[in-house]
């Protein structure tokens, strides 16, 4: 997420401060937080059938607790990206219902990757609104390449017979951060490198979901495309000319990411 927020600021072209950018951070985590919570809330009748030991089902939290933290942190990233003026509190507020949505309709949705997707979009959008007060092309190009990897992944979860040919060319899409930057591959070696270690992630990832070889192939496939969301943030840093300190900066969150995953699993 924090990954996410540094590319959107990078790529607006705006000027803004450190702070600035924790800021924003801080807020799209509580988003996303609030977003888990309101996950297990709408989701609770179904976990009291299938996943009985989930907190609500377990009685270790009250639907209405859950309830209340998760549209509590909504507001909360709301508030917090209110100083940056009108644009930005607009944007947070279209992600805050893109959340809601998902957490609502997910449940045997078959578009709702595409809105998993869209939420991530708006990070970019929202954090770049928030840094230069509008949103520019290259920004509108970088959240779609970034919905697109999401996209992918939000199906891959999904699914459970994916050695069958026919239900995995939807993973395709994954491949669209990639082809956004092929015809500037050879324009730096920073856009070569970038793009060599993502398209490593996705193929590493994509053997798993192909071989399905142990039980717990699809969540550890999954938990690296997660992950990835940092590379495919270093990508377009790359592509936007940014300093290689902040493209490696990306690029250490995916592996920051691998290392927390092994205490706290990705799926």
């Amino acid at each position: 997420m924090w990954t996410n927020v540094i590319a959107g600021a990078v790529i607006s072209g705006g000027t803004f401060r450190v702070a600035d950018v924790v800021l924003i951070g801080v807020a799209m985590s509580a988003f996303y937080v609030g977003g888990m919570y309101l996950n297990d809330y709408f989701d609770r009748e179904i976990d009291a059938r299938e996943r009985p030991s989930r907190p609500i089902s377990a009685g270790d939290i009250t639907a209405g607790a859950v309830s209340t933290i998760g549209f509590g942190l909504l507001g909360m990233g709301v508030l917090l990206v209110a100083p940056f003026g009108l644009p930005a509190v607009a944007w947070g507020v279209l992600l805050a219902g893109a959340i809601v949505l998902y957490d609502i309709w997910h449940k045997g949705n078959t578009f709702s990757p595409v809105i998993m997707g869209l939420c991530r979009a708006l990070v970019y959008l929202g954090a770049g609104a928030a840094m230069s007060g509008g949103i520019s092309g290259a920004l509108i190009v970088g959240a779609f390449a970034l919905a697109c990897h999401v996209v992918g992944l939000t199906y891959a979860a999904k699914q459970e017979n994916l050695n069958q040919i026919g239900r995995l060319w939807p993973l395709a899409i994954l491949a669209v951060p990639m082809l956004i930057a092929l015809p500037v591959i050879t324009d730096s070696w920073l856009i070569a490198l970038s793009f060599s270690v993502l398209a490593l992630a996705d193929v590493f990832a994509l053997r798993l979901l192909v071989r399905r070889s142990t039980l717990d192939a699809v969540p550890r496939a999954v938990s690296s495309l997660i992950a990835a969301i940092c590379l495919v943030d270093a990508l377009a840093l790359a592509l936007a000319g940014s300093s290689v300190l902040l493209v490696f900066a990306c690029a250490l969150g995916y592996l920051l990411t691998r290392l927390f995953q092994k205490s706290i699993p990705g799926t």
